[in-house]
């Protein structure tokens, strides 16, 4: 990564961490969990039996692979697949897999805000699948989207896997699609994957594990905080707390404080007080139907053109193209 591009992603840190702090109610990016602790407690979640969204993706991926890869491929030119939040690429390797073996000519290009995930994935992929071509970038979504529109010579299929999109309300959704949506000409495909709304204990317990897995993979924000930020965090007094609202179809993780407390952080010349109780709203986790995703599709300039489902019915990966 280009020190210009690692003092972007430092200044956003320190901004939004400040904006976050002193807003009320409090709030932080749940993007910035990432470093290389963040990345392993996010594999550690995903291998957690409650946390279906990975095994359901995996399936689809793998008793679909075949109709994907048609879906994505481009005889004449070959196509640039772009994932962005690509991770560690356990579900993303199927599709290459399949794309290697049957000999499609194309470039992996995986997007993470983690540095440590882009390259590790690199790596992985350069034991695992030597044959891939990897061009890997870290930044944010929206820094990558606007270096993305030099990427018209051939067709790009954008992927975000994972339900990401999750991560965004509605209209924050409706904006990020819409931006997609700028940089795609007639031919490209969007991929995108879209957590579907199912019974509400069975997705509160996918976020709230009795193990403590997700909990710690929230902490480590103020942990983050205090190693890069200079910050005086107890974390120990601070609780995770998940709610579901069937009805919109939103899972909500906060950080509660479970004592009154005053906190510092020195690089960005920061005290804030919390009350006893008060919370830090750390993520959101958007469940879908397909009337959701239709008028996400709409109100960006998007049609749908087709969907995989798992065998369940939990999770669908859409398609979309430009209008």
């Amino acid at each position: 990564m280009s020190i210009k591009n690692t003092q972007k992603i430092e200044a956003s840190f320190k901004n939004d961490v400040h904006q976050g702090l002193t807003s009320f109610p409090k709030y932080l990016y749940s993007k910035y969990i990432y470093d290389k602790k963040g990345d392993k407690l996010f594999q550690d979640i995903m291998n957690l039996p409650e946390y279906y969204l990975t095994n359901c993706e995996f399936d689809i991926l793998s008793l679909h692979a075949t109709e994907i890869a048609e879906l994505f491929s481009n005889i004449q030119t070959g196509f640039d697949l772009i994932e962005l939040g690509a991770g560690d690429g356990k579900k993303t390797k199927v599709i290459l897999s399949h794309l290697t073996e049957n000999n499609f000519d194309y470039v992996y290009k995986p997007i993470d805000i983690s540095q440590n995930a882009i390259d590790s994935l690199t790596n992985n992929l350069a034991e695992e699948l030597p044959q891939v071509t990897v061009d890997g970038e870290t930044g944010t979504y929206f820094e990558v989207l606007e270096r993305l529109q030099k990427y018209n010579a051939r067709k790009k299929v954008l992927m975000v896997l994972g339900s990401n999109i999750g991560n965004l309300l509605h209209p924050q959704a409706i904006d990020f699609l819409t931006k997609l949506k700028d940089i795609m000409s007639s031919e490209d495909l969007l991929f995108m994957g879209f957590d579907q709304k199912k019974h509400p204990q069975t997705i509160l317990d996918a976020y709230n594990d009795t193990t403590g897995v997700t909990a710690a993979f929230n902490k480590n924000l103020l942990h983050r905080i205090n190693s890069e930020l200079e910050g005086d965090f107890n974390v120990d007094n601070f609780k995770h707390w998940e709610v579901y609202d069937p009805e919109s179809g939103t899972a909500k993780s906060f950080l509660v404080a479970t004592e009154a407390m005053e906190v510092s952080v020195k690089a960005i010349d920061l005290h804030i007080n919390f009350d006893a109780w008060e919370t830090i709203h750390t993520e959101i986790s958007q469940k879908y139907d397909d009337k959701t995703v239709q008028w996400l599709a709409d109100s960006a300039g998007l049609t749908i053109e087709t969907s995989f489902e798992d065998e369940k019915g939990y999770y669908k990966d859409y398609v979309f193209r430009r209008k």
